[in-house]
């Protein structure tokens, strides 16, 4: 499992995660494959572990589990993440699932809710996203699901992103290179435009790094940095327009 350490981590100029850590909010983010899952997974943790340092609540199905392997707390203490941090649950319906993530999502203590689903999930409609969206508004909790096996659909999510895993960089002599991830906004409540990121995990340091193609260390800054951007709170600041130029152009 890739996971990150506490400083926040931000796509590029356009959306910081650090909003997280303020007016919290539902946000999707599906596997773009089933193949993908365990590259949303990481993703999803990663920005989790950085928007807090309190508690996470991980709602899990468990068939993820019998496909991909239960979570390794060596390894995710070995990428930066304490995992007496995580309260761990499990269960095999989506309702159980999504009643647990609005428990979760409810309580102002924990740092953030993970909710993992497999499948169209049903029960996921415009209602219980709503509560899930409403909770999280209320608490300060913000709510990341993941999506395996499904396809976007409507509802109450301020953000909705897709993961793939992306080809990795050779070092030297051809070895393999730094696990690396593509991210692709997909909806943005607040009116960003459509926009791809290309991630790639750094273990020196602990973060993911932006490796946008024409990126450079003055226009794409570390993504464990400070970013002065729009957040996931869905509020556009002053100069958005601009960013959003930018993307576009």
């Amino acid at each position: 499992m890739i996971t990150a350490r506490a400083p926040t981590i931000a796509l590029h100029e356009a959306v910081s995660p650090s909003g997280l850590a303020g007016r919290a909010a539902l946000h999707e983010f599906y596997a773009a494959t089933e193949a993908d899952a365990a590259a949303m997974t990481g993703v999803v943790l990663a920005l989790a572990a950085g928007s807090s340092l309190r508690p996470l609540l991980w709602a899990r199905q468990d068939f993820l589990e019998r496909e991909w392997g239960t979570p390794f707390p060596p390894g995710q203490a070995e990428f930066g993440f304490d995992p007496g941090r995580l309260i761990f649950v499990r269960a095999g319906t989506t309702q159980s699932i999504l009643q647990a993530g609005l428990e979760g999502a409810r309580c102002g203590a924990l740092g953030a809710v993970l909710i993992e689903l497999w499948g169209e999930a049903s029960a996921l409609d415009l209602t219980a996203s709503r509560r899930l969206a409403l909770a999280a508004q209320a608490s300060g909790t913000p709510v990341l699901m993941g999506r395996v096996a499904a396809q976007p659909c409507p509802s109450a999510a301020e953000t909705r992103w897709s993961v793939r895993a992306a080809p990795s960089r050779a070092l030297a002599a051809n070895a393999p290179g730094p696990p690396a991830v593509r991210l692709e906004l997909l909806r943005h409540r607040g009116g960003l435009s459509h926009a791809t990121w290309d991630w790639e995990w750094n273990r020196d340091t602990g973060h993911f790094e932006d490796r946008t193609a024409g990126s450079t260390p003055q226009e794409r800054p570390a993504l464990s940095g400070t970013v002065a951007a729009v957040s996931f709170d869905g509020r556009v600041p002053a100069g958005g327009a601009e960013i959003r130029r930018r993307q576009t152009g």
